[in-house]
């Protein structure tokens, strides 16, 4: 049976603040009516929008200023399900605001129909017209870069239709998740009984290190994926199908040419990802395993142990203490970027408790218009000290770009977005070591530093080879079974690990553990932002003050330059692969130092 505390039992000062969204429950329900009130009326708008320059500039502020506020109360309702998705309150309103969200697109789709019907010579003589229509020019670009493939007019508002019906699939990913699966108990070292869950598994018993408890979690944990393993392939299979299905009908080769258009990206970016760090990381990560296997006096090193810290003194920390220690870390950002930091730490922009219902791992949502909310839930453990600079390096990075940028050009791809994130945690854990007070210290942050590069280029970028065999699968007809994808990932631990890790069948099952299948091509792109700021990372160390000021002129450009060009931006060639090698070079540095510290 669960423990754990019932939401409404979590202290205030833990939980964010939605408030700063709606003050109540009854004023979101009348932004609700309001705004598909102000649906129909923009409807009024169609065949006007291309008039002159002054319309077209009216209109897209409109249209711009409109999706702010229905983004803000779609975040409300999915913060509230993150928080805790077993209310049924919560499962309404996120139901309610989905069938909204398709009504009100499919009404509005002519926006984007009217917008993609000019070419560059009209929207260049429009310009002329009205010079502030070239602060849209970076949204026209990648508007008409989709033109090729972009259906008629009712076959694009059909698919707007059914956008609820088409997102059905991460929607009952993540119910069955958080709100159906229930555990066995398991028993500790001394054998205490003690409540297990999703969020329990991933947050402590994954990464403890009494061995007995992490193992008999590990066996209940795969008991319950297991007995779900059919019906999350059934719904994984349907969001494969969809994407490959729409693909096809907008004309693309594959889904994977569909999908990374999306992000801006190329297939040769996405494939050096995923081809060089794959092969040439694995070496340094067995001699890793075998380490852990050493230092923890293991038989045999098995997939439930790969997280088993080596410090058995490791430091525990308090969500106090860890806020002093960011903001003396990221004042290297610089007044304007440490401002938005202190505010998110001391405003409740972060929800850190833990409770029945509650989304596993981390996020940070940042709907235009509003500050950001981060989603974790707090151990004590010194990771966790990281896994908040993490989020809170999209929280700065995305407050920035919306000071500094239209909602047009608000977001940049998803290649680039894990770059502002990851750099913080290399920040921080170079300010931890810097300030230890013993080597016992220093080698416990290495370890909670090697395990960004673990959660990076290991954890998701063994999903992102994982994904990519599976979209070509999909592409042949293959039927996506149970059994298939288990095999698929087995395949891609084994070809990783190799014999430094004695994996079982039952290991495959991680493909049931990650809600990122359902976002595209995410899970790669982890390893493409820690890439890059590794890179930073060192010229900061290198350069200092300059750096920090080419990087923060990055962030503020949000998503109006490509993910390539803001990289390019940041003096780092991502066309290259040395540059991946450089960082996957620098994991095995950080492994020959825990490995010396183990002789010492």
């Amino acid at each position: 049976m669960d423990q754990r505390l019932q939401r409404n039992q979590v202290p205030t000062e833990k939980t964010w603040n939605l408030v700063d969204l709606f003050q109540t429950r009854d004023d979101f329900l009348a932004e609700l009516d309001d705004l598909l009130k102000m649906a129909d009326q923009l409807a009024n708008e169609k065949g006007k929008l291309l008039t002159n320059g002054p319309s077209l500039f009216h209109a897209l502020e409109e249209y711009f200023d409109f999706s702010a506020r229905l983004w803000r109360l779609s975040a409300y309702v999915s913060l509230k399900q993150s928080a805790d998705s077993s209310d049924p309150e919560n499962q309404a309103d996120a139901a309610r605001v989905d069938a909204a969200s398709a009504q009100i697109e499919t009404t509005l789709s002519f926006f984007e129909d009217e917008f993609m019907d000019l070419d560059e010579e009209r929207l260049n003589a429009l310009e002329r017209e009205t010079t502030e229509l070239a602060e849209y020019r970076p949204y026209f670009t990648k508007l008409f870069a989709l033109k090729p493939y972009r259906l008629h007019p009712e076959a694009e508002k059909t698919i707007k239709a059914l956008s609820e019906v088409l997102d059905a699939p991460y929607t009952i990913y993540a119910r069955s998740k958080l709100a159906d699966m229930q555990f066995l108990p398991v028993k500790d070292g001394n054998g205490k009984t003690l409540p297990m869950s999703f969020t329990l598994y991933e947050n402590s018993y994954a990464s403890t290190q009494d061995t007995e408890l992490r193992r008999k979690a590990y066996d209940s944990f795969t008991k319950t994926l297991d007995a779900y393993k059919n019906t999350f392939a059934s719904v994984y299979a349907a969001e494969v199908a969809k994407t490959v299905a729409i693909a096809k009908l907008r004309g693309y080769r594959t889904a994977t040419e569909y999908l990374l258009q999306r992000q801006q990206v190329s297939e040769t970016m996405y494939n050096h990802q995923l081809d060089i760090i794959y092969k040439e990381l694995a070496p340094h990560m067995q001699r890793y395993a075998e380490l852990k296997r050493q230092a923890l006096g293991l038989d045999r090193m098995t997939y439930a142990d790969l997280l088993a810290p080596i410090d058995s003194t490791g430091p525990q920390t308090t969500f106090e203490e860890s806020k002093a220690a960011i903001l003396e870390a990221l004042k290297i950002m610089g007044p304007e970027y440490h401002a938005i930091i202190e505010e998110g730490l001391n405003s409740r922009w972060v929800d850190y408790g833990d409770n029945i219902g509650k989304s596993t791992g981390g996020f940070c949502s940042s709907p235009y218009g509003i500050h950001s909310y981060i989603l974790m839930t707090w151990t004590g453990d010194i990771r966790n000290i990281l896994t908040l600079a993490h989020e809170l390096g999209h929280a700065g990075h995305l407050m920035l770009a919306q000071k500094y940028q239209k909602m047009a050009n608000y977001r940049p791809s998803l290649f680039f977005i894990e770059a502002p994130s990851t750099i913080n945690e290399l920040i921080l854990a170079q300010y931890l070591k810097k300030n230890a007070t013993s080597d016992e210290l220093k080698r416990s942050v290495t370890e909670r530093l090697l395990s960004t590069y673990y959660h990076n280029f290991v954890t998701h970028l063994l999903e992102g080879v994982y994904q990519r065999k599976v979209f070509r699968l999909a592409e042949t007809g293959e039927a996506l079974t149970a059994s298939k994808l288990t095999e698929l990932f087995n395949e891609t631990l084994a070809g990783f690990w190799g014999d430094a890790v004695q994996l079982e069948d039952r290991d495959g099952l991680t493909w049931m553990r990650q809600p990122h299948y359902y976002s595209g091509l995410y899970s790669y792109t982890y390893s493409a932002g820690l890439t890059v700021a590794t890179a930073v990372a060192g010229q900061i160390t290198e350069e200092g003050q300059p750096a920090v000021d080419r990087w923060l002129s990055v962030l503020k450009e949000g998503g109006r330059l490509t993910p390539q060009k803001l990289i390019e931006k940041a003096h780092v060639d991502i066309l290259n692969p040395v540059t991946i090698r450089r960082a996957v070079a620098y994991v095995g540095t950080l492994v020959d130092d825990m490995q010396a510290a183990a002789i010492q």
